[in-house]
């Protein structure tokens, strides 16, 4: 049984990840794989918490298990700039200037509290999750491929945090809370090993070209046009219901299908099931929707809203 388990795993690489990064992040197999279903889809992610919860240790295990370059970014609110994309440096030597990268110019980037920074440092990101270069100097710079910003953050109702705007929020695939761990995963937190020790024994259970090849997968996955028109319908409710303060841009709606194709691919299937847009729906929306008057909800909640208030055509 366990060697038929090993070669399930192997077949499925996917799996793999998953089954070895709950080994770490305890309990939260649901989010593993909705991070793992907006790397697949090519976005970038954000991940909203309190501290402590295992957002910085969840980017570094994902990094790790997908072979990719890492860097972190401690936002602060003296950061600059510069010190995220790079700065020319005068050499002497040659008496030239020359460019040395920041540490944007690496696979995946954890930009760490990124809401305690000042507005300025987190719009030097925009360009490089949009475009996936920068621009230094005058000069375009490509960024590695495949690039993504797994960013961290705090409550805005916490001391010394600079809410990001709707713009750059746009930028992000999914949002995610991990939350805290249930009682059973709590305790093996308190008698297993520290969770940051295990992270140097992970090895590598996909590389940067099987990765990418996944990814080029995803778009291949069959969309039907009744699939089609639950995500219309979800996306104009929002749009015309007096619940919401502005409904969802279609570039939400082109979110909402890829996550959907990824987290399809996920469960090994060739066709999107209207169970699969549900699946993604509130992580994709929760933050790009905000609800109307003074008692209204948003984030998640608006998004379990939309659910209920859409039926399946």
């Amino acid at each position: 049984m366990l060697i038929d388990a090993r070669a399930r795993l192997a077949a499925n690489p996917v799996e793999d990840v998953v089954s070895r990064a709950s080994r770490v992040i305890l309990g939260k197999e649901g989010q593993i794989r909705l991070a793992l279903a907006c790397i697949l889809a090519r976005g970038h992610l954000l991940i909203e918490d309190v501290p402590g919860v295992g957002k910085t240790t969840l980017s570094q295990a994902l990094a790790r298990l997908l072979g990719l370059d890492y860097q972190r970014i401690q936002f602060t609110s003296d950061l600059l700039p510069a010190d995220i994309i790079g700065v020319s440096i005068f050499e002497r030597e040659s008496s030239t200037f020359r460019f040395h990268p920041g540490p944007v110019f690496a696979q995946i980037i954890l930009a760490d509290e990124i809401n305690r920074a000042s507005p300025k440092a987190q719009s030097a990101l925009l360009e490089a999750m949009e475009e996936h270069q920068v621009t230094a100097e005058g000069e375009t710079r490509a960024l590695p491929e495949p690039f993504f910003v797994i960013a961290t953050q705090n409550p805005q109702n916490q001391v010394g945090t600079f809410p990001l705007p709707e713009s750059q929020l746009d930028r992000f695939l999914m949002r995610l809370k991990l939350g805290y761990p249930d009682a059973k995963a709590e305790r093996e937190l308190l008698r297993g090993e520290e969770r940051r020790d295990i992270l140097p024994t992970l090895e590598p259970a996909i590389d940067a070209p099987r990765l990418m090849a996944l990814q080029a997968a995803v778009p291949q996955v069959g969309v039907s046009d009744a699939l089609l028109d639950y995500v219309q319908a979800l996306v104009a409710h929002t749009r015309q219901s007096p619940k919401y303060a502005q409904g969802l841009s279609p570039r939400a709606g082109l979110a909402v299908l890829r996550a959907a194709q990824a987290w399809a691919m996920m469960q090994g299937r060739t066709q999107v099931l209207p169970e699969d847009v549900q699946a993604i729906l509130p992580a994709v929306v929760g933050h790009r929707l905000h609800g109307a008057g003074e008692s209204a909800r948003g984030g998640f909640d608006a998004a379990a809203d939309l659910l209920t208030a859409v039926a399946i055509p």
